[in-house]
């Protein structure tokens, strides 16, 4: 043991330099390319966000694009990671909500995978604090 709780193994895994790149690509990689893919097929981002009953759709189609993008470049690059993580945590918080409102549904399996969807989005939002909080440790040089 190094004089830590956790075996000599998990110590060299955490001190591998790219670790902390990896953990926060796990993080924001969903997003960047749910960017991509909107970004790429503007007439499904837009019917996207019709379907979610945001108008005017482009609007609201081009802004998620640009923080699925902008978001997770900003905690990758180790530049910005509040600013960044803040992005994609209200955008997750929102998306929540207006994905994944099982108070509104009645019970049965729908109800079910939209609770467990919502709190996923919850603990989401708790590595973007948690990111934060450690590039803030590592004094923003991630």
């Amino acid at each position: 043991m190094t004089g830590r709780d956790e075996p000599r193994f998990v110590d060299a895994i955490l001190d591998w330099r790219p670790t902390w790149f990896l953990a926060r690509l796990a993080l924001v990689g969903a997003y960047l390319l749910g960017g991509i893919v909107k970004l790429t097929d503007w007439s499904a981002a837009i019917a996207e966000q019709a379907h979610f009953g945001m108008t005017p759709p482009a609007f609201w189609a081009a802004l998620t694009i640009v923080i699925e993008l902008v978001g997770p470049i900003l905690i990758l690059t180790g530049r910005f990671v509040w600013l960044g993580a803040g992005m994609l945590g209200v955008f997750t918080l929102l998306a929540a909500f207006t994905a994944n409102a099982f108070w509104t549904m009645p019970a049965g399996q729908e109800r079910f995978m939209a609770t467990n969807a919502f709190f996923e989005h919850v603990g989401l939002i708790g590595g973007f604090v948690l990111v934060t909080l450690v590039a803030e440790r590592k004094g923003r040089d991630a």
